[in-house]
């Protein structure tokens, strides 16, 4: 099998250009290429055919996600700010996250590392995109791709700010476009995910896109400012058609979804917004965020129970970070029976250099990514 990257610098520059005419890619950059003799064949992810579980695209066989959000590393940055300068540890990351038994790594791609305007997506960063790809494909992993992040402010183009909803939705669409053009052809896409925890107004008018700072990063991003005479699952239904449907056009085979705050964790009752059946109906499959909390977990497993509706169900981020590793244990246990995949964190350090630390941090991080390595289904599919 040709590398997705093996793949990109015989066709990616003509493709884009067709798409995206004032893209101009540099021949010399798209020469270059490191394909691991030890490659891995991987096999396409879909939805199964009852619609409820993830299955081998050739095989039929069962997959269950066992992941970690690659999403900054000790320092704080993000992938886009080394993976030029320093490659050789995104190889060493993957290498180590693969020997933790973990078969799908989300990264998180802002949204100002690959646009260069409204209309003009990055070339550089997008050929870097093609070279993660093949990593991905050499270790033998699959990739969630979440995309629009504007998690570091400074990162945001103050012309994006400047838009409005409907000039910045397609921007967004532009965006999704470029991305699905470098990855359609990988058998190590897992899936793409719209954006990370967005959100909308209410009755206020609001004044800023983004929110959710923690840890100086801004998760959470609202996908629109103001509803007019609109409800809030007519905004969240055109929004989410807009970008699947951009995705579509270059990538029929792999599976969309979006990663949701899980509103019925935080309020009893609340129902999910993006997972309606007017609005969730282009998404393959449910991804929500949980981190149980201590002496809460069968609260915690029955908020959970919201998201299960007929669609495959990963929990895209979990980690014990309110609760102990017994507790969060029995929280996945107890989400087995009606849950398709679990996504943790790497922050590019190993059990060892946690635990050299020597502090309370560092042990408790060790721990779970021992728990993590010890649990971990066997590879590739169970």
């Amino acid at each position: 099998m040709y590398s997705s990257y093996t793949l990109f610098q015989a066709n990616l520059s003509t493709i884009v250009m067709a798409v995206f005419p004032s893209l101009c890619f540099s021949s010399a950059a798209l020469a270059q290429t490191d394909v691991n003799s030890s490659r891995q064949e991987l096999e396409a992810i879909r939805v199964a055919d009852d619609g409820r579980s993830f299955v081998g695209a050739q095989t039929g066989k069962k997959f269950v996600a066992w992941g970690v959000n690659y999403d900054h590393d000790e320092q704080g940055r993000l992938i886009e700010d080394y993976w030029r300068d320093e490659w050789e540890t995104v190889q060493a990351d993957f290498e180590e996250i693969k020997l933790l038994g973990a078969n799908v790594v989300r990264i998180h791609l802002q949204f100002g590392k690959f646009m260069n305007s409204p209309s003009e997506p990055d070339a550089k960063n997008l050929e870097q995109l093609a070279k993660l790809v093949d990593l991905a494909e050499s270790t033998g992993l699959y990739l969630n791709i979440t995309g629009l992040g504007c998690y570091h402010r400074k990162d945001v183009p103050p012309w994006y700010d400047l838009l409005d909803e409907e000039q910045r939705w397609d921007a967004q669409a532009t965006f999704w476009q470029a991305i699905a053009t470098v990855c359609h052809q990988s058998p190590a896409l897992f899936c793409f995910d719209l954006m990370n925890e967005p959100i909308l107004p209410g009755t206020k008018v609001e004044t800023e896109w983004l929110a959710g700072e923690l840890g100086g990063k801004l998760f959470v991003q609202r996908i629109a400012l103001e509803l007019g005479e609109r409800t809030r699952e007519e905004v969240a239904a055109h929004w989410v058609k807009k970008l699947t449907d951009a995705i579509r056009k270059v990538d029929s085979q792999h599976m969309l979804t979006v990663g949701v705050i899980p509103w019925a964790h935080v309020f009893k009752g609340a129902k999910p917004l993006f997972y309606a059946p007017t609005v969730g109906e282009p998404l393959d499959f449910v991804s929500v965020h949980f981190y149980p909390k201590t002496g809460k977990v069968d609260e915690a497993l029955e908020a959970l129970r919201v998201y299960e509706i007929g669609k495959p169900l990963v929990i895209e981020e979990i980690f014990p970070l309110e609760a102990t590793i017994e507790e969060v244990d029995k929280f996945i246990l107890g989400s087995k029976p009606f849950v398709d995949g679990w996504v943790s964190f790497y922050w590019g350090s190993t059990i060892t250099e946690y635990e050299q630390q020597g502090d309370i941090r560092g042990a408790i991080v060790a721990s779970w990514l021992r728990y993590f390595s010890q649990n971990a289904p066997p590879p590739k599919f169970p």
